[in-house]
């Protein structure tokens, strides 16, 4: 080795050694943004659900006060609300509003605020963290900040956000961990049925069978558990078959018309939401039904087709499916916006991902949302032209959102005229088993193949 060769290590050494430091110093700069920004929203949001800040329209916080705390009393006399309809949910539920026992020092309702603040912490820093990987963008720490900030108050009013911070760690978690995965997705699916969507973009083979697996025992293992010590454990699944057609939803637009051409339904509080009640509500809730197996049977004849699997592909389609499903739902309540921001956000943590517009037009239904509910909620049950405005508007992005992400996770990994060799050789290319998990690091580009109720 020559004297210049050993300078040139010496050179070499110290570019890395101040590569390092830089690259940290430029991490802690790129948080500085969505960590201020979280702080001053989530302060607001919590004056807010404390009433220390009284924002017009309708109050969010008796679901928590009161119906929340009045399933918290009958939860710990032993049994589940078997008498109160209201109650509509997985057995799991009960860990959410029993949660508020962790912090004892607290009034049930302050309690539960600060878990859900926790919760959207734990989020906020999961997206930070995975978003300074290689690959990554700040986008989806951006679509959590701001998505969630302006909801508003009812993020915090709800135990929505709770389940939607297991799906987004189960997503993180990816194929890299299936069985992980598989766990925390039975384990959602319990605490709200959707989490059990996270599922349906595995990659084919050893990674969807330990996920499945996993997911079902897990499911089976916590019911008999709760069965046993809480009867009533599976009420819910009957709870809902009498329900209405809930106004805010897609459905909900035929009769806020239909009102002011002499429909002669009510509208009436159901089922612990606002709903019509009336000559062809039945109808339309039996349509929002066909149409929501017609979006599984879509979700199937995708899975079935899909093969040229991307890094991004685990978290576009439990993106898509959960979009399908509440855009089709007879009830899309506030707090739904909570599972499609989170979704959205884990999506655009990968810059391949081809969810961006789909993703900014869930943020941008979300913040009509808030005026929708709470802000102008009587305009809304009135059917007068601000409230019909506003659900036009935020259904109809939603709607937009749903086809946009459908045709784009379908572009994205169902082959067309390209040669079934390129096809393999691109899920060769993004793992052993067939895909990357949305929290791996993404490599450079290997050529064509790579694609980018009111409770």
């Amino acid at each position: 080795m020559t004297v210049e060769d050993v300078g040139d290590v010496g050179d070499t050494a110290r570019t890395h050694a101040g590569a390092a430091p830089a690259g940290r110093a430029a991490g802690l700069a790129g948080a500085v943004g969505p960590v201020t920004v979280w702080l001053l929203t989530r302060t607001v949001l919590m004056l807010c659900v404390l009433r220390i800040i009284v924002t017009p329209g309708s109050d969010v916080t008796p679901d928590v006060s009161v119906t929340y705390q009045g399933w918290y009393d009958v939860l710990r006399a032993g049994t589940f609300p078997q008498s109160d309809v209201t109650w509509q949910y997985p057995p799991a539920a009960a860990f959410a509003i029993l949660s508020p026992a962790l912090l004892p020092f607290l009034g049930y309702a302050t309690a539960f605020f600060t878990l859900c603040l926790l919760c959207d912490a734990l989020v906020f820093g999961l997206l930070l963290h995975t978003a300074r990987r290689p690959g990554r963008s700040t986008r989806g720490v951006w679509v959590w900040v701001a998505g969630v900030a302006v909801l508003g108050p009812t993020v915090y009013a709800r135990y929505d956000l709770m389940v939607t911070a297991v799906a987004v760690c189960a997503l993180l978690v990816g194929t890299r961990r299936p069985q992980l995965l598989g766990a925390l997705a039975g384990f959602g699916a319990l605490l709200k049925v959707w989490p059990v969507l996270l599922l349906i973009g595995t990659p084919r083979g050893r990674a969807t069978r330990l996920s499945w697996s996993a997911a079902v025992a897990t499911a089976l293992a916590l019911l008999a558990m709760v069965s046993a010590v809480l009867p009533g454990a599976l009420d819910f699944l009957t709870a809902q078959r009498d329900r209405g057609t809930e106004v805010e939803s897609l459905g909900a637009l035929v009769f806020h018309v239909a009102r002011h051409l002499g429909w002669d339904g009510v509208v009436m509080f159901s089922y612990g939401s606002v709903e019509f009640r009336g000559p062809y509500v039945p109808l339309v809730s039996a349509l929002a039904l066909v149409l929501s197996v017609t979006a599984f049977g879509w979700l199937l004849v995708w899975r079935l087709k899909a093969a040229a699997l991307t890094a991004s592909t685990l978290c576009d389609a439990a993106f898509v499916a959960v979009l399908l499903f509440t855009v089709t739902s007879r009830v899309i309540s506030p707090q739904y916006m909570i599972w499609l921001v989170g979704l959205a956000a884990v999506c655009l943590l990968l810059r391949s991902s081809p969810m961006t517009l789909p993703a900014v037009l869930v943020v941008a239904a979300s913040a009509v949302t808030v005026l929708e509910f709470p802000l102008f909620f009587s305009h809304v049950t009135a059917s007068d032209w601000l409230g019909v405005t506003l659900l036009v508007v935020r259904n109809g992005l939603l709607v937009a959102a749903t086809l946009t992400a459908c045709g784009r996770l379908w572009r994205a990994t169902v082959p067309g005229a390209r040669p079934r060799v390129r096809q393999e050789a691109a899920g060769a290319a993004d793992s052993p088993d067939g895909a990357k998990d949305c929290s791996a690091p993404e490599g450079p580009a290997q050529g064509p193949q790579r694609s980018r109720s009111r409770m």
